[in-house]
């Protein structure tokens, strides 16, 4: 009997698609021709609210996966996807640039259509259609997400969640920036 591939790992290939689009449409930006592109995307960012460097219709192309049949399998993906989206949230700048806004909103996108499951993919694709991505900060992602989350759950009959917690419940599990003021009182405990 064949090895069924379990859902991290499925998980995984899924990132290793995305980066490699990623690289990709950034190669083939490095070597396009520079003033027509810069031309264009003065005119593209006036008229639209994304301006990325990567081919909108890779961006927002038809899902790829087909239906996933194993309800065990899709459930386990789908927790361990929204871990994934809600810790990545939790875990994005405060302030953060523009580059790692439109990385973020690319993300979600690709995330939406290459989804291993082709029926969840579309409904997620139609949820952020509904709502875009809002990446303008931690929070406001963060929030989005949850917010997101709970389309879903309205969908699968789910309970909501308050978003209004959605800080304190996922940690970022983020570094402090320099030695902890609570050090010492921590060693003594």
């Amino acid at each position: 009997m064949a090895r069924r591939a379990s859902v991290p790992s499925l998980t995984m290939f899924s990132l290793m698609v995305i980066f490699a689009i990623l690289l990709f449409a950034r190669y083939r930006y490095q070597t396009a021709n520079i003033s027509t592109f810069t031309s264009q995307r003065v005119s593209d960012s006036t008229s639209s609210h994304h301006s990325f460097d990567i081919d909108q219709n890779l961006l927002h192309g038809n899902t790829i996966a087909n239906k996933l049949d194993n309800e065990t399998v899709k459930a386990d993906l789908g927790r361990s996807s929204w871990k994934l989206l809600h810790t990545m949230m939790a875990k994005f700048p405060d302030h953060p640039t523009d580059d790692e806004r439109k990385a973020l909103d690319a993300y979600i996108h690709l995330f939406a259509r290459l989804y291993p499951c082709g029926e969840c993919a579309r409904h997620f694709q139609e949820i952020i259609k509904k709502f875009p991505p809002q990446v303008a900060t931690r929070s406001t992602a963060a929030i989005w997400a949850c917010h997101v989350h709970n389309q879903v759950n309205k969908s699968l009959r789910k309970e909501l969640f308050d978003c209004s917690k959605i800080g304190d419940f996922y940690d970022c599990g983020c570094a402090s920036e320099g030695p902890s003021r609570n050090s010492t009182k921590d060693k003594e405990s």
